[in-house]
């Protein structure tokens, strides 16, 4: 398994791996921050491969100095691999070469299920991010 930068062509590989990691309902509502995400900055959103497939994705963003962990997807085939734990890590990196002052988690209703996830990384309740509304790839600022 290979942990990347999202590349352009990588587009309509992830929007099908959010089409079926996701549901419906959070697929409709990650589909704009991911549009927003990738017209500002596309190299916080992260892509795992395995075989040429992408099998995972996390889409991160910086928010008043504050890095955030937005939305994660695993393709049901590929959970507890240990793709999800690379996919933060390489994150993690990334918003450490960035300078942010704190890392946060997304905790809207459709995180929930990834919590336990993101808690077991070192996430815990200090670390949810509750008013993710105020997020600019959510809503415009």
């Amino acid at each position: 398994m290979h942990v990347r930068s999202f590349q352009l062509s990588d587009c309509n590989r992830v929007i099908e791996l959010l089409q079926i990691a996701l549901s419906d309902e959070c697929y409709e509502n990650t589909m704009e921050p991911f549009s927003r995400q990738l017209a500002w900055d596309s190299d916080l959103i992260m892509v795992a491969e395995e075989d040429g497939e992408i099998v995972g994705a996390l889409i991160g963003t910086i928010e008043r100095n504050h890095g955030c962990y937005y939305r994660i997807a695993i393709h049901p085939d590929y959970r507890r691999k240990g793709i999800g734990k690379s996919l933060v890590a390489a994150m993690e990196q990334r918003f450490q070469s960035r300078k942010v002052s704190r890392i946060l988690v997304a905790g809207d209703e459709h995180n929930a299920a990834a919590m336990p996830f993101y808690e077991a990384m070192g996430y815990g309740a200090n670390k949810i991010l509750t008013s993710f509304q105020k997020l600019s790839i959510v809503g415009q600022p």
